[in-house]
């Protein structure tokens, strides 16, 4: 069916869907405070409630899935929750970010059981600036991890770096470098005021106009390439046909053409990365709605929609991190761990 539009025409066709809070590293950009307050084991949704909401979601437009976390490896049996989303009438690709720690034990059985692209956190090819950036030593594990999925089949694996000004934007090259080499696509992302990145400021964001200034010094000529979906990614190509993409989020807000929502792993369903609020799915689940009163409150609450919230934190006067500790603490549905990047 049709996709459903939203205030601004944008359409509901992708669904970031949080498996976990957990994480087994603690990235300055999304975790770096010592302690957490986390999700209530028994307000996490079981696999057969993820199952069902995803297929009201399919049978509204929905056709992207993407599993995130938190780290979604962490969560127990998730090849079983993959085949089981795979099998839902609709979806037509469903892909994976993690940190890659631990792909390597998992990389098969995701594949055999239905995933069909991974992407992987890789900020820094440093041991030391990882055990820095992450406060772990799973620099290896991770490269093993990229490793693991090659084998395993995943031959579209993505890469995505967060640049962060002074700590790995001086790797921007050789990142890049890194990425041809195993025959992955890498996205450079511009380090966000998003819930949980409470040190953030702007003089540590490394723009997208700098980062193409960086690259074009070092490779030469940088092609962009036209846009052909609704992904946050803008796309180039250097001289020796090698693609990358740099997500702007921050100096170049793409709010107009987004059609991603995010549902987290205790079912809250949030309409934007910096929304406040969001719509309790889990609690309709667990109140013998219907799947039809389901739909019909997603539908409603797509419908209304006018968040426009990355557009809104740019002409925002001296920018400051998007949350304090104290909020995220007493409400951790704001943290980016939580609702999924």
């Amino acid at each position: 069916m049709p996709s459903l539009l939203d205030r601004y025409g944008r359409p509901l066709r992708n669904l970031r869907l949080s498996v976990t809070d957990r994480c087994n590293l603690r990235c300055q950009y999304c975790m770096p405070e010592e302690e957490y307050t986390w999700l209530p084991k028994g307000n996490v949704l079981t696999f057969e409630e993820i199952q069902r909401l995803v297929a009201v979601f399919a049978s509204l437009g929905v056709d992207k899935v993407r599993v995130t976390g938190g780290e979604p490896l962490l969560r127990q049996d998730l090849p079983a929750l993959v085949r089981m989303i795979a099998n839902v009438p609709g979806i037509s690709e469903l892909a994976m970010t993690t940190n890659g720690v631990l792909l390597r034990e998992h990389a098969v059985a995701l594949r055999q059981a239905g995933m069909q692209r991974v992407t992987v956190s890789l900020d820094t090819l440093d041991a030391q600036t990882f055990r820095m950036l992450s406060r772990r030593d799973d620099l290896p594990r991770t490269l093993d991890g990229l490793a693991a999925a090659r084998e395993a089949g995943f031959t579209d694996l993505k890469l995505d770096t967060v640049v962060i000004a002074g700590l790995n934007d001086h790797e921007v090259p050789s990142l890049l470098d890194y990425a041809r080499s195993i025959g992955a696509e890498l996205r450079f992302i511009e380090y966000m005021d998003v819930g949980g990145a409470t040190q953030w400021r702007m003089d540590r964001v490394v723009s997208r106009a700098t980062m193409k200034e960086r690259l074009q010094a070092h490779f030469g000529p940088i092609r962009a390439l036209p846009r052909t979906d609704s992904a946050p990614a803008e796309r180039f190509q250097l001289s020796c046909g090698t693609t990358f993409g740099i997500i702007a989020s921050v100096t170049q807000p793409f709010c107009a053409s987004c059609d991603r929502a995010r549902l987290t792993a205790d079912g809250m369903w949030f309409l934007c990365l910096y929304a406040v609020k969001g719509t309790d799915l889990r609690e309709l689940l667990r109140n013998d709605a219907s799947d039809a009163e389901i739909a019909g409150a997603i539908a409603a609450a797509w419908r209304a929609r006018g968040d426009r919230g990355a557009e809104e934190r740019a002409r925002t006067p001296d920018r400051q991190a998007l949350a304090p500790q104290s909020s995220l603490r007493q409400n951790p549905h704001l943290e980016m761990h939580t609702r999924g990047g």
